[in-house]
């Protein structure tokens, strides 16, 4: 039966020594409060770092952590030293990727160190977690720190169904490409079958980005990625909203903020509750104040800012700077407008428990939220739940990701300070039924989305996913049917090939010149026509004179131009229909006025055809000058026999009398050929699977909607399929 194993960088547990004693208590943050009863009541296990550094515990306190938390909480500790964790969490994780993903680039920090760290640490995690994966599982691995982890679980794991979550922002492809890293963390990510962000824009971003960086293209945010395909979708992560919507009477944890509230007398309440960071836009927040009693003095000694951040990661340099810039900006606006009776704003740089807070989001009008940038901030969310009465209304920026959401919110740009200072202003002077006609609908529609529902919804979408996967690829992958076709290969007496060649035998390269075979590929095709079975047929779209420079000296038959030309062993070349080139400069000038407006893109003239490459070009301009290409060439090809042939990245205009199945098909007449096989990567290979005999073993490489049979991951999964028939050929000889 299988498990769920979820995975983040702290357990929702820290652990410290005091003395010769382990001290257990609660971790905090988002992602382990939202979480963690999910957890309680799913059964699941639960892996992560303790908190504390291997270096301080001996192995014996290891056994006893180990035995502790998997009994009591099922938990599975993830051990780290104080250096792992300076260079990557508090390097890669908190001075690279944060900033980053934060649009702070200025702040960015790229040391090839850390990255090295943030590697190792990541497979530090997965050989913590191998021993407890079995066939079936199901994986969430959580958050930023762990963006390697997918890719490396689902290649060793490929029956396992493994999710994803980014509980940060994902940023523009602009700002990621500035990551010297970027395509092995896209990569890391794409070992996930399910890939969830909190909002539509990082999913529009992510996927923006693997199109750019990867060439891989998505339909309905579904990536076909290698062997199977992959789901990126938004899920805005919920609460636990009865948690804060229960009434909690002489609770003895509320005793913190009684003070607070007591002292209020009478003046209206402004709450803003961060962890200190300078992506949560708090000077801007105290700017905006100064700015609204500015504007507002009716409202002064009428209104308080009870400002609470959380100390976080108070070692680097960063943040003690905010600290201290936050000091000075509370100083200024108190001394400026405070009197002997009131002081404006109240700084508790601190934390509270969540059921003081509570208290306290039940005894503020106004909460204030101006993150310059943050994921979700589940802050307001606990403010609208714990506000049974409906009253209070928060104030948030448009850059936070709850916004989304939260439609009946006051919406600011936290950069604008006269525009929150009339957000302020807004939220305070709102009617009372006009808070509780908003109110409501964000209450209701939190609850129906609280943190079980988020969970069992990416849960569900990620079964429904890999099942997708399985159904449409895996039972027509060529590595399920090995058997059947090396048996048949190996039974056979005369056998044909048909080879196409870029993408089939080699990758892609962005200049067609550039593909030229390598010494391997040289020799597998030797070893293929030294077997007298053996009838090898290169069958491909380029021009006759570079197959000819390329594999003149091979006993090879060569189909160039998708067929136009044939050249048998030892012969000359042989046209197959008798076309000309009249068409070629009205085309020619066509071709080359889009690609003047098309950067990245070139024209490859072929002897009788012309190529129109775009593969280096901008993703999201191809999409419309590709439009304008087709719909311009098409109303001068509609006459007569030229077309448009559309392959990989390419467009090509060529006699439509000409294409790979016409050419063999009557390769293979008459021949009693009794093993038939034929590959290709792209819709110039189409023609030819279909006009084969349906005994034909025909092989697409690469994801897409094809008419072969099966279907290959990548060109070296094709060489891997050659190198075995050749196996078998050696071993028949040897037989």
């Amino acid at each position: 039966m299988s498990k769920l194993i979820i995975i983040s960088n702290r357990l929702p547990i820290t652990i410290k020594k005091n003395g010769d004693r382990l001290q257990y208590q609660k971790s905090i943050g988002g992602l382990v409060t939202g979480l963690k009863r999910y957890h309680e009541k799913a059964g699941s296990l639960w892996a992560g770092w303790t908190g504390m550094a291997d270096d301080d515990i001996s192995d014996i306190d290891k056994d006893t952590i180990k035995n502790e938390l998997h009994k009591t909480y099922q938990y599975l500790p993830v051990f780290l030293t104080n250096e792992e964790v300076n260079l990557y969490y508090n390097g890669f994780s908190n001075k690279t990727i944060w900033p980053l993903f934060h649009y702070f680039t200025g702040k960015v920090q790229y040391e090839p160190e850390t990255w090295q760290a943030y590697r190792h640490v990541n497979e530090k995690f997965f050989k913590a977690v191998e021993p407890v994966i079995e066939s079936d599982d199901i994986i969430w691995v959580h958050d930023y720190q762990l963006m390697l982890l997918p890719q490396m679980i689902k290649e060793r794991f490929p029956d396992t169904q493994v999710g994803f979550f980014l509980h940060i922002p994902f940023p523009s492809f602009e700002i990621f490409r500035l990551l010297i890293w970027r395509n092995e963390i896209l990569k890391g990510l794409l070992g996930a079958d399910l890939i969830g962000f909190h909002t539509y824009d990082y999913v529009r971003h992510f996927l923006s980005a693997t199109r750019h960086l990867l060439d891989l293209e998505s339909n309905m945010n579904r990536i076909s990625y290698e062997d199977r395909y992959v789901q990126v979708d938004a899920f805005p992560m919920g609460i636990s909203y009865d948690f804060f919507a229960t009434e909690r009477k002489n609770d003895p944890f509320e005793e913190e903020v009684r003070d607070i509230i007591d002292k209020a007398d009478g003046i209206k309440m402004i709450v803003s509750i961060d962890r200190l960071d300078y992506s949560k836009g708090i000077p801007e927040r105290l700017r905006s104040f100064n700015r609204f009693l500015t504007m507002y003095p009716e409202y002064l000694e009428k209104v308080r800012l009870n400002l609470i951040v959380a100390p976080s990661r108070v070692d680097v340099d960063y943040y003690e700077e905010i600290r201290r810039e936050i000091n000075e900006l509370v100083s200024s606006i108190n001394g400026k407008f405070g009197t002997f009776t009131w002081m404006p704003v109240w700084f508790f740089f601190r934390s509270f428990s969540q059921e003081s807070l509570i208290t306290l989001y039940r005894h503020s009008d106004v909460l204030l939220v101006t993150a310059l940038r943050d994921g979700m901030n589940l802050v307001c969310k606990e403010y609208i739940a714990a506000r049974t009465d409906y009253g209070g209304m928060v104030v948030i920026s448009e850059t936070t990701g709850a916004a989304s959401e939260l439609g009946e919110a006051v919406i600011v740009n936290a950069n604008d300070y006269d525009g929150v200072a009339c957000g302020i202003k807004a939220a305070l002077d709102m009617t009372d039924a006009e808070k509780i006609a908003r109110n409501k609908i964000m209450s209701r529609r939190i609850q129906r989305y609280d943190v079980k529902f988020w969970a069992s919804e990416f849960l569900n979408s990620l079964q429904n996913t890999f099942m997708y996967s399985e159904r449409s690829i895996t039972q027509r992958s060529l590595e399920k049917a090995k058997l059947i076709v090396e048996s048949a290969y190996k039974d056979a007496n005369k056998r044909v090939l048909f080879l196409d060649y870029d993408g089939t035998l080699v990758g892609f390269k962005a200049k067609p010149e550039q593909a030229k075979p390598d010494a391997e590929l040289k020799q597998l095709l030797i070893n293929l026509i030294e077997d007298p079975k053996n009838t090898v047929v290169l069958i491909s779209g380029r021009d006759r004179y570079t197959l000819e420079e390329w594999f003149g000296d091979l006993d090879i038959h060569i189909f160039s131009s998708h067929g136009l030309w044939i050249r048998h062993p030892g012969q000359d070349w042989i046209m197959t229909v008798p076309i000309d080139n009249n068409w070629k400069d009205s085309v020619r000038h066509i071709l080359e006025l889009y690609t003047d407006r098309t950067p990245g893109s070139f024209i490859e003239e072929k002897e009788y055809s012309l190529a129109w490459h775009y593969r280096l070009s901008d993703p999201d301009l191809i999409k419309v000058k590709l439009i304008e290409v087709k719909e311009t060439l098409m109303s001068m090809t509609q006459q007569g026999t030229l077309g448009l042939l559309e392959g990989n990245k390419v467009l090509e205009v060529k006699d439509n009398r000409v294409n790979k199945g016409y050419t063999a098909s009557s390769f293979i007449s008459d021949k009693g050929y009794d093993f038939m096989f034929a590959a290709g990567d792209d819709y110039t290979d189409e023609d030819m699977f279909s006009a084969l005999p349906e005994n034909t073993f025909t092989v697409r490489v690469g994801l897409g909607y094809t008419g072969a049979r099966y279907f290959l991951k990548s060109w070296q999964s094709m060489r891997s399929v050659l190198e075995n028939f050749i196996d078998l050929s050696q071993t028949d000889i040897y037989d």
